[in-house]
């Protein structure tokens, strides 16, 4: 299960972000998670429980975003919704898609105290 390094490598950028504001704790985390990026958002939620403990995170709330895929397609020349990654663009049917978003897992933002 990566959910797990992943979680702890989250709490562990989030509590020394805010540290280095001088907060004093962490009410909020929120997550950016790519519908592709094969990250279970239900896998994060029970590691975060596991991993805050004992941290500036401890009492903190951890908010999930879903981020739809979407990709750039060379033969269209626009922006398609992709379901799967390396997929075929919707528009077209062809297969020259770059990826632009959906993949990603990133702290979007903190609420601290």
């Amino acid at each position: 299960m990566h959910e797990m390094s992943l979680m702890e490598s989250v709490v562990e950028i989030a509590c020394e972000t805010a540290i280095s504001h001088g907060a004093r704790g962490i009410r909020t985390i929120r997550l950016d998670v790519g519908k592709l990026s094969h990250v279970d958002p239900d896998a994060l939620l029970f590691c975060y429980d596991a991993v805050r403990r004992g941290s500036l995170a401890e009492g903190a709330e951890l908010e999930i975003n879903r981020v739809a895929g979407e990709g750039w397609c060379l033969d269209c020349a626009k922006a398609v919704p992709l379901e799967e990654r390396f997929g075929a663009c919707p528009e077209c049917g062809q297969y020259h898609v770059q990826m632009t978003a959906g993949d990603e897992l990133k702290i979007r933002d903190l609420e601290v105290i």
